[in-house]
């Protein structure tokens, strides 16, 4: 026994010294190796604190950083400080004797792994009703009667309904892994915490959906579905003013197809432009004002042009099949190509235009409906009108010279002052 309370002690074994400093119960303890012995191979195993399975046994060398570099590539995790089984901190190497039991953390207080109180079950894992979920690398803790209670037969429900049927599928915490969004999960949550819809802003909604699908939250899907329609901007239904579209034309290259497939134009005045080769199909071209504008070999079919004015439109070679120009006025429009193409107006409803002085060589009214039209004065030589309905029609004054006119309806139709005598064998009703 050395003089002043210091006492001190050799392991040979180790070849190591250590020595108690201080007389007094508040003693420290000190460590360091002694000539023989300092190099000699020390293994330890290492367990996560408060684990007492799946420890790792490894070799003991270097430093003390050494060692809990070692613990955090074996335990996967990112280790910072070392206890013996008594829940001693070390902070010297040299304390480690060989075949130690060392319990490993990453900042946490030391667990006892034979204590009766156990940690939450974010910790190890453990059944109680608290737990703690690993989304995607970021922890939630709740309780396992929200993730069953109110979405009972969802996904989560079911998961988490019967201790043990998520196995082992937990990280070195003892968290629950589930692999998906966590910025998209939150929301889920607290759904089932208090059932209202709250989504932080940036957060797109439509992920928010998608994970709801997922987990089967049915309910929160019909939230969500109504949250997403009222999040649109309302659609824009205004009607294209002539400004913009000559913007428009002025923009694009003479020889570039132009769409305008489904457009609103309603009301617009878009007369004397050069509308050739346009495709307006579908187009909603009410009460527009086309007067002298150039449609030639325009696509029309199934455009509305109901109370326009179309007066001395070119409208050569133009598609108008099945179009509705109830109403309209086409008075001395010109659909006579010298080239032989043909104006289509076939099935077209032009009930009540007036088409007075037009040029229509050619055209195919077939099966177009043009009950109480005016169709005075109009040349329509050579012209389609097979199964027309022409029902109260004015065509005195017309030119109708080979037209067909095979299954029309002339009921009522007004024949004065004929240019050309009309056929028995052009119409049979």
């Amino acid at each position: 026994m050395a003089k002043g309370g210091e006492s001190e002690w050799v392991e040979g074994g180790e070849g190591r010294e250590e020595k108690k400093v201080g007389g007094g119960p508040g003693g420290r303890v000190a460590a360091h190796s002694g000539p023989s012995g300092g190099s000699a191979m020390r293994r330890v195993t290492l367990f996560l604190n408060g684990s007492p399975k799946n420890g790792k046994v490894v070799a003991v060398y270097g430093t003390l950083s050494d060692l809990l570099s070692v613990a955090s590539s074996k335990l996967g995790i990112k280790a910072t400080s070392v206890y013996n089984g008594k829940g001693g901190l070390i902070d010297d190497i040299a304390l480690i004797r060989d075949d130690d039991v060392l319990f490993v953390c990453e900042g946490e207080p030391f667990i006892d792994p034979q204590t009766d109180s156990k940690p939450p079950e974010g910790l190890l894992g453990f059944h109680t009703d608290w737990l703690t979920l690993n989304v995607g690398g970021r922890y939630f803790t709740t309780t396992r009667s929200t993730l069953v209670n109110k979405e009972p037969d969802s996904m989560l429900a079911h998961m988490f309904k019967d201790k043990g049927v998520w196995g082992n599928k937990q990280d070195h915490r003892g968290a629950f892994l589930i692999d998906r969004s966590p910025e998209y999960f939150e929301p889920i949550l607290n759904y089932l915490r208090h059932g209202q819809l709250i989504v932080n802003d940036g957060i797109n909604l439509l992920g928010v959906l998608e994970e709801a699908r997922f987990f089967g939250i049915d309910s929160l899907i019909e939230h969500l579905e109504v949250a997403i329609k009222n999040s649109q901007p309302p659609e824009d239904h205004s009607p294209i003013s002539r400004k913009e579209f000559v913007r428009f034309l002025l923009a694009t290259p003479t020889k570039s197809e132009l769409r305008c497939q489904g457009l609103n134009f309603s009301g617009a005045d878009l007369s004397r432009l050069d509308l050739r080769y346009i495709n307006f199909k579908m187009a909603n071209l009410s009460r527009c004002n086309l007067a002298h504008a150039n449609l030639c070999c325009a696509n029309l079919e199934r455009a509305d042009l109901s109370g326009s004015v179309l007066d001395c439109a070119n409208l050569q070679g133009v598609k108008m099949l099945c179009s509705n120009a109830e109403g309209a006025s086409l008075k001395l429009c010109n659909f006579e190509d010298p080239s032989g193409l043909k104006a289509n107006l076939e099935g077209a409803n032009l009930k009540g235009v007036d088409m007075e002085g037009s040029q229509m060589t050619g055209i195919n009214l077939r099966v177009a409906t043009l009950k109480n039209a005016k169709l005075k004065n109009c040349n329509l030589r050579g012209a389609t009108l097979a199964g027309t309905d022409l029902e109260n029609c004015d065509l005195s004054g017309c030119d109708l010279q080979e037209a067909n006119l095979r299954g029309s309806n002339v009921k009522g139709a007004i024949f004065e002052e004929m240019l050309t005598p009309l056929h028995m064998s052009q119409s049979v009703r």
